[in-house]
């Protein structure tokens, strides 16, 4: 997939530190670190501190939790079954998702609960693949009673707190009707929360364990899991989510006996990773690669293309669009890439410095990873502040305008 003659200009990544820094020295970005990788040669920013109040300096394996940018990795288990033919696109899910069978639809998406009628077909794989299963997070359903029974019933949000164990939580996603018919429209984040409750129950054993089988140990991502070990907590930094009237630094999530800090009940597939800036990039080189790392294959050429190329109908893609376009004032113009491929976005037009092609994905916690597979360019972006307020998306904005400007050919 990649083009093997494009390299970064001197002058490109020298800009590329003067804007990581500045955002750092406004007061507003603690601290940061990033990777970039283009035609052999990686270079790394690490810059600021730990805490917002000074402390340990940002180190190149600080460990960072990955929140929404976990989907294109937890992806890969699926993927894997996929290739076995352990699953296929167009199953129905209800042979190992019992509680999704025989599903009730609401007549209106933002109706009473009990206003329903039944389901055209079955949830299949390709619904949770697409995020279009019929649940969901949705900004022009904010006030709906769905939206609030799924938030009460089914805590999947990390920033909020552990979701129950996966059987239960299940069961009581179970309960509540779809908003949309299975297929019908593309809704955020609940998708991938079954889907690793899926890969679990298919592979038998943990989602954790699977996937560090078959993906992130064949990759060396030592660092990569669903919490950090105690030998380890001093390279996790806390989360912050700064105040939106006043910019005071307020803590999410503390490192030392934080959320992070223990194996939670809930694996989650949608967010509940920490990872490092190698092991990310471990794994979106594979990506570029087709599959491939250092001789192994980790996924088939077809799946990679499958999850890295758009996979939305255009109704499904302008009900997307119209959701981020509804949050641009805050995510500075994330998430209106166009597409949407299996666990993450991919560019299908061009609206900004990012190519067409481009996949990857951002996390509200402050994390940011692509790579385009035209130059075999790949950025990885991480902090410790959540999209609370519009600075931590500013600031990868401003690292992809940048380092996109230091490509040459």
């Amino acid at each position: 997939m990649e083009t093997k003659n494009s390299h970064f200009s001197e002058a490109g990544l020298r800009r590329l530190h003067d804007v990581l820094a500045r955002h750092v020295g406004s007061g507003r970005i603690p601290g940061l670190v990033a990777l970039v990788s283009l035609g052999g040669r990686t270079h790394v920013e690490a810059l600021g501190t730990m805490r917002h109040d000074g402390g340990a300096p940002m180190a190149r394996d600080t460990i960072f939790r990955m929140a929404s940018t976990s989907k294109p990795v937890t992806t890969a288990a699926a993927m894997v079954l996929l290739d076995e033919c352990r699953l296929r696109l167009d199953d129905p899910v209800e042979e190992w998702l019992p509680e999704l069978a025989d599903r009730q639809v609401l007549r209106r998406p933002d109706g009473p609960l009990d206003d329903t009628v039944p389901a055209h077909r079955p949830i299949t794989v390709r619904d949770l693949l697409t995020s279009t299963f019929g649940l969901g997070m949705d900004f022009e359903l904010l006030d709906s009673p769905i939206r609030a029974a799924t938030f009460e019933r089914t805590d999947y949000s990390v920033a909020s707190g552990p979701a129950p164990e996966p059987d239960v939580w299940m069961r009581r996603l179970g309960e509540l009707p779809l908003s949309y018919q299975p297929g019908e429209r593309w809704q955020y984040d609940l998708a991938h929360e079954v889907l690793g409750v899926l890969v679990s129950r298919v592979a038998g054993r943990p989602l954790e364990d699977f996937l560090r089988e078959r993906v992130l140990g064949p990759l060396g991502m030592k660092d990569t899991a669903f919490h950090v070990p105690a030998d380890s907590i001093d390279r996790l930094p806390p989360l912050y989510g700064p105040d939106p009237r006043t910019g005071e630094f307020l803590v999410w999530d503390e490192a030392v006996g934080g959320r992070s800090s223990r194996p939670p009940a809930f694996q989650g597939a949608g967010g509940g990773l920490v990872s490092t800036v190698d092991d990310f990039h471990a794994y979106f080189r594979m990506l570029l690669n087709d599959g491939m790392h250092e001789g192994a294959r980790i996924l088939s050429r077809p799946a990679v293309r499958m999850m890295t190329t758009n996979r939305l109908t255009p109704v499904q893609q302008a009900a997307r669009d119209t959701m981020y376009r509804g949050m641009a004032h805050l995510t500075v113009g994330q998430g209106q890439h166009g597409g949407w491929g299996f666990g993450m976005a991919v560019r299908t037009r061009r609206e900004d410095y990012a190519p067409v092609g481009q996949f990857g994905w951002d996390g509200g916690t402050g994390t940011t990873v692509y790579a385009d597979p035209g130059t075999g360019l790949t950025g990885v972006l991480l902090t410790q502040v959540g999209m609370s307020t519009a600075d931590s998306p500013r600031l990868m904005h401003d690292f992809w305008a940048t380092l996109h400007q230091a490509v040459e050919d």
